[in-house]
């Protein structure tokens, strides 16, 4: 969906198509005056939106910090869900690894909300990315991330948590908090997951290794949450999944972009060397 497609969205939703815009990814995300407006690329995206507004729901009446829902369903207009959120004030500054901890301590402490959330399956997107990606990456590479991925998905379902299970982010990253007035808000609620605690955690334990996090940063996190991830026995299990779904993320690019084909070669080779340190770098 590009942005001319969504700005018709916007005007068969009653929004002002004139909005300005403030991303354009798996959403198209436009702010209008007090409000931010997310309009999802296609009907198959309506079932997670309403999920990610009971979600802000809930996490309103347990008075967990994140950001508010301005309607509680969504709108569906011409195939696209349309979601409306009160629009945040300005950051009083960048969020941090500490500040990411202390919103997933609380809500990692929270009982299982009153509907269903789903599992955290990190590498269910691997063959659709892998298929987006075609012929512009190396076969031999493509089937190398598969065997990871059966590998890992096996591994995955026979771990032991160290902490209970229970409901997590999903895509815990400090690009996910707001620092607003009052402290720390959780922003990016369509991850919301019920599966092991654990799946939040590595994710800064990855940064560490993989995409430059100091390493003071990191024990900031470790202090604040209380508890460093990387004891565990089923730490490697979870960093290797992800690595896996982050390969063949950018894999989808490559077709269309020669720098995400560098960057999925610098990958892939990494994992095949068994070297857990060659940096990643964001795209």
């Amino acid at each position: 969906m590009d942005e001319a497609r969504a700005r018709e969205v916007l005007a068969a939703a009653g929004l002002a198509p004139g909005a300005e815009l403030l991303a354009l990814g798996e959403n198209a995300v436009f702010g209008s005056g007090g409000l931010v407006v997310k309009v999802g690329r296609d009907a198959s995206l309506l079932e997670r939106a309403e999920r990610e507004l009971a979600v802000a729901g809930w996490l309103a009446e347990a008075d967990v910090p994140a950001v508010r829902a301005a309607e509680p369903t969504p709108r569906l207009a011409n195939g696209h869900p349309v979601t409306l959120w009160h629009r945040l004030p300005d950051a009083a500054r960048p969020a941090g690894p500490r500040d990411l901890a202390l919103l997933l301590r609380t809500v990692h402490a929270l009982p299982p909300p009153p509907f269903d959330l789903p599992r955290r399956d990190l590498l269910d997107g691997v063959e659709r990315w892998l298929r987006l990606a075609g012929d512009a990456i190396d076969p031999a590479d493509a089937a190398y991330l598969r065997e990871r991925r059966d590998g890992f998905a096996t591994a995955a379902a026979g771990l032991t948590p160290r902490l209970q299970v229970g409901p997590i982010h999903g895509d815990a990253l400090p690009r996910n908090v707001h620092i607003g007035p009052r402290g720390p808000v959780l922003v990016d609620l369509e991850t919301f997951s019920s599966d092991l605690r654990e799946h939040d955690l590595v994710v800064m334990a990855l940064s560490l290794d993989r995409y430059g996090l100091p390493a003071e940063a990191y024990r900031a996190f470790t202090e604040e949450y209380g508890w460093d991830v990387r004891a565990w026995d089923g730490c490697a299990v979870l960093r290797g999944a992800r690595e896996t779904a982050s390969c063949a993320w950018v894999a989808q690019h490559a077709p269309a972009n020669p720098k995400a084909l560098e960057e999925f070669r610098r990958r892939v080779a990494s994992l095949r060397d068994n070297d857990p340190v060659v940096r990643w770098y964001p795209f």
